[in-house]
């Protein structure tokens, strides 16, 4: 019984090791898209918009850098306003039919009550922030 005792402490104790699992992440979050250099250099305009893209606008959960999750990526999404020459602003504030993915707009239109109490300051700072992502590779 006494050996049974120390053969059950001994694996309980190994099975508890304190070493830690590093985990993969699902996505790369845009800060770390700028600590490896893949926005560095924005202006004072577009890092607001990051600030209230990772914060208050809570975009990220939607919108990765350069891959379509929920939403269309951020690239997309400044290629294409910049192609057709279209105003985000003006669409985050409710007053433009989406150009970019259209049908998935349903998804996207209860995010507009949100956008909708954005400052101008916020939206054309969010606006200069994916447009950081159109001169890159």
């Amino acid at each position: 019984m006494k050996q049974l005792s120390t053969l059950l402490l001994a694996i309980l104790l190994f099975s508890c090791k304190s070493e830690k699992e590093e985990k993969e992440p699902l996505y790369q979050d845009t800060n770390s898209a700028i600590a490896e250099g893949t926005t560095s250099d924005l202006s004072p305009e577009a890092q607001l918009g990051q600030e209230v893209f990772d914060g208050k606008g809570n975009c990220y959960s939607c919108h990765k850098p350069d891959q379509k999750v929920v939403g269309p990526s951020i690239q997309e999404i400044a290629n294409i306003y910049k192609t057709k020459k279209g105003n985000m602003v003006s669409f985050l504030k409710g007053n433009e039919d989406p150009i970019v993915d259209p049908e998935m707009f349903e998804t996207m239109k209860t995010n507009l009550i949100l956008t909708k109490t954005f400052t101008d300051e916020e939206l054309k700072g969010l606006e200069a922030y994916f447009y950081s992502y159109t001169n890159q590779k």
